[in-house]
């Protein structure tokens, strides 16, 4: 079978991998539009679950890139100058660059052809193949030169955000939330290398006005953002990579596939940074597409799978995530709860964990919550 893959990110190498070690005979190719060495942002987290996930569905996988990763068992929410820590929260994480440069590796190794520096006019430059994977990411053209096909659905959201890196490495997985006079700010920070960590700032549109980053350099915005945490930054320095303000898009289609073109990762759908499973879902599509091809002789009966087993539990993912996007589009008005119940809110705000499950991982915030409720829990 000859695959040619769009989008040298963790879904398409994933599948290059995936897909020769089942059979080496299988002819697949990766084509990325940027150079090799160089990505966006900074480091990628996954939870424990989605490790599991991972041991379970592709060993290997697991094995190659888990002695690469930080990992730690809590999560902490600064409110103000408050912290609340909260147990019972496993992550781990790994530069984005190093996961690339592993993810490559291996797929050479096992043969498969990896092009960089080649931005597609047309997809028709391939030639052709038995299936076309378009996984070019949220802004996928191949996608976009035929929506309909797709049914691609956009919806851009409110907040803006800008992802930084630091020098400082943090010991868990910090939110940490600063009420100041141009507004709310958040940080999503966490360590990626042992003298790594990435820090993506977020911000409503109101905030993002009032402080004219708009018309500011990508300079003067690093050193508003360093001024604003400077109480968690410690005197380390944000580091900026292509480090610019955008909006999240919401992205979903309602056929993942058209004719023999199938999408995986962010070009099929994104899910908010907030709840931290983009790369998971990207990797989790490429091990399920990956397994329909090899257990269905025709190509159209394997996509046909695809979507049917993939999208249920894709889509609870998907509306999780943007019911915590929407949580974070309303953080201003949160800023005036009790630090413990604004960790008690962040930690129930997309209604996957519940009261019984917040009193499973971390006893002490429940008790907190109870004791603000005493009409509840008295």
């Amino acid at each position: 079978m000859r695959v040619e893959i769009l989008g040298g990110g963790p879904a398409g190498l994933t599948l290059a991998i995936l897909l020769k070690r089942h059979d080496p005979a299988h002819r697949v190719r990766v084509v990325e539009r940027g150079p090799r060495g160089a990505t966006w942002g900074f480091g990628v987290v996954f939870s424990d679950r989605a490790l599991d996930f991972l041991r379970a569905d592709a060993p290997e996988l697991h094995d190659l890139l888990a002695p690469r990763m930080q990992s730690w068992q809590d999560l902490t929410i600064v409110h103000g100058d408050t912290r609340v820590p909260i147990g019972g929260n496993g992550f781990a994480s790994i530069g984005r660059l190093e996961l690339l440069d592993a993810l490559q590796r291996e797929a050479q190794r096992l043969g498969a052809v990896l092009e960089f520096e080649r931005p597609l006019a047309d997809v028709r430059e391939l030639g052709e193949a038995d299936l076309l994977v378009a996984a070019d990411g949220a802004f996928s053209a191949s996608r976009d030169a035929r929506p309909s096909e797709f049914g691609t659905q956009l919806d851009w959201r409110h907040n803006r955000f800008v992802w930084y890196g630091t020098t400082l490495p943090f010991d868990t997985l910090t939110l940490t939330f600063r009420a100041h006079a141009l507004g709310v700010f958040c940080a999503h920070h966490y360590r990626y290398a042992p003298d790594r960590s990435t820090f993506l700032v977020e911000v409503d549109e109101a905030t993002y006005r009032r402080a004219g980053f708009e018309a500011m350099s990508e300079a003067d915005s690093l050193r508003l953002c360093e001024q604003v945490f400077a109480p968690d930054l410690h005197g380390h320095r944000l580091l900026s990579n292509r480090s610019t303000w955008r909006r999240f898009p919401v992205i979903w289609n309602e056929r993942f596939f058209a004719g023999r073109s199938v999408l995986i990762g962010d070009a099929l759908r994104t899910v908010h940074f907030s709840i931290g499973s983009g790369t998971r879902l990207a990797m989790e599509d490429a091990i399920a597409l990956a397994r329909c091809l090899h257990s269905d002789a025709r190509v159209d009966d394997a996509l046909a799978r695809f979507q049917r087993e993939r999208e249920p539990p894709m889509r609870k993912i998907w509306d999780a995530a943007n019911v915590s996007l929407r949580w974070y589009e309303g953080m201003g008005a949160l800023m005036a709860l009790d630090p413990h119940e604004f960790a008690y809110r962040y930690m129930t705000r997309s209604g996957r964990v519940d009261h019984a499950e917040v009193r499973r991982r971390d006893p002490a915030l429940a008790r907190a919550y109870e004791r603000l409720h005493p009409e509840r829990f008295g």
